[in-house]
């Protein structure tokens, strides 16, 4: 295979030359245009002065004079100028020049063919054979058909009348000179702006990011240019974003995935233990029938309170599943949080006063939002369940604040707290600071995660902190709208 090599010069180089040789052609053809006009011009400016000799000829051998009568001398610009007479047959009648006259014929002669056609006719150069000369020839046809012939030998003035005024290639030079240096810096200009969108189209091939590109020039290319690259850009960015959007969306279904696999272990980890502790409860109660009244009521008891654990954690696992399945089945409605927050007090102060612990709870009237009722009343039924059960403490302070578009809710108690690295935990799934105390309390360790997820979907936020003075503390930010 034969390998076609590069060519190793550069656009601007190459169009810098197309244009260099378009120059030169051009003014090349110019000068060589008026180099043969001027020289035809001074040429017929010739001939006119001799055809003005020929009419004189002409006009006096028509009134009857010979030609030694005539004053030639006084009427011709030129001095040695050779006369000729040609009769209507071509031969030659008078010539000053020669002695003894030929016999051949003239008719072939340029100037006299032109005579006898048109009347007048000239030839430019010519070798006589009779003289030996080399002559300027000029002819004119009489009314009779005579044809008299002037002619001036080539001599360094006639040479120098006939040859061209070579003043105007220096003009062209200069002209030429100025196109050149124009030129370069023109295609210069453009070649650049070409070889750029080149080197931009390569890079853009291959997939190479761009963003920061040197301005091109303010011109209709550099425009195309600019405006080329930023489209690439901006599909660049597009494709970014289109990217990091698909990779977002596969990490939150891979995250989906794994939470679901996770709760599914979760749970199936959390279901053994009561369904363990119910089976023994009744294995036992089958296979001792004798068992005392006490001893009976016991296991039952014990089947009873694994029992309503499972309902609590089947029904703490429906509801989260809802939250991460689906939230737009989850209805939403105007909802007074302040009444939700009085009515959950009002529904946990007995089981917090049988423990000896006070609910201070301080509103600030209706607080409207857009939400769900039973999933906002989980929120503060949770985080209360929690301290009354887990923080040790004597006090709960709920305390409400709203502005124009927020409102915030602080939930704290005065108990023992949890330790700094356990605070990120918090609201993870399943996750328990004391398992046996939580398990012994009847706890699914889903109750901060059913928190965490009805505030989001509630388009909100929330923090956990320890209290300088003991306890936790939980801050609710919730969008009215």
């Amino acid at each position: 295979m034969v390998m076609v090599s590069r060519n190793k010069l550069s656009y601007p180089k190459r169009l810098f030359l197309w244009l260099l040789g378009y120059s030169l052609l051009l003014v090349g053809s110019f000068v060589l245009f008026q180099y043969h006009r001027e020289k035809a011009f001074k040429a017929s400016e010739i001939d006119c002065q001799l055809q003005l000799v020929n009419t004189y000829i002409l006009n006096e051998l028509a009134e009857g004079k010979t030609i030694a009568e005539m004053e030639l001398a006084e009427i011709s610009p030129f001095k040695d100028i050779r006369l000729s007479i040609i009769g209507k047959n071509g031969n030659l009648i008078y010539d000053n020049t020669i002695d003894s006259l030929p016999g051949n014929n003239h008719n072939n002669r340029k100037e006299i063919a032109e005579a006898m056609n048109v009347g007048r006719g000239y030839t430019l150069r010519r070798h006589s054979e009779v003289t030996g000369d080399t002559y300027f020839y000029s002819a004119s046809r009489g009314n009779e058909g005579t044809i008299v012939r002037t002619a001036v030998p080539y001599s360094i003035s006639l040479t120098s009348l006939l040859r061209a005024d070579f003043g105007f290639l220096w003009v062209m030079g200069t002209i030429t000179l100025l196109m050149c240096i124009l030129g370069y810096f023109a295609t210069r200009r453009v070649g650049i702006n070409i070889s750029r969108l080149n080197e931009f189209a390569c890079r853009a091939e291959k997939g190479e990011r761009i963003s920061d590109v040197e301005p091109f020039p303010h011109d209709e290319l550099g425009d195309i240019s600019t405006h080329i690259v930023r489209l690439y850009a901006r599909l660049q960015r597009a494709n970014a974003d289109r990217d990091r959007e698909h990779a977002a969306a596969m990490h939150e279904q891979r995250e989906k995935v794994r939470i679901k696999k996770q709760l599914t272990n979760n749970i199936n980890h959390e279901l053994k233990t009561p369904v363990a502790s119910i089976q023994v409860c009744l294995e036992t109660l089958l296979a001792h029938k004798n068992l005392d009244e006490r001893k009976r009521e016991e296991f039952l008891m014990r089947c009873l309170a694994n029992t309503n654990r499972l309902k609590r954690l089947l029904a703490d696992v429906s509801l989260i599943t809802r939250m991460d399945d689906g939230g737009d089945a989850i209805s939403r409605e105007p909802v007074d949080l302040s009444e939700i927050i009085s009515d959950v007090v009002g529904e946990m102060e007995p089981i917090a006063e049988a423990k000896g612990i006070m609910i201070d709870c301080e509103s600030v009237g209706p607080a409207m939002i857009m939400g769900n009722a039973s999933l906002l009343a989980s929120i503060f039924r949770n985080l209360i369940d929690n301290a009354i059960a887990y923080s040790g403490c004597d006090r709960i302070t709920i305390r409400e604040a709203e502005d124009a578009a927020m409102i915030s809710v602080t939930v704290a108690d005065n108990g023992t707290g949890v330790a700094p690295e356990q605070l990120s935990h918090l609201f993870e799934r399943f996750y328990r600071i004391d398992k046996g105390r939580s398990r012994a309390a009847g706890g699914t360790g889903l109750g901060l995660s059913i928190v965490k997820n009805a505030v989001v979907f509630h388009g909100g936020t929330i923090t956990v902190a320890n209290c300088k003075e003991g306890g936790l503390i939980f801050g609710i930010k919730l969008s009215k709208n």
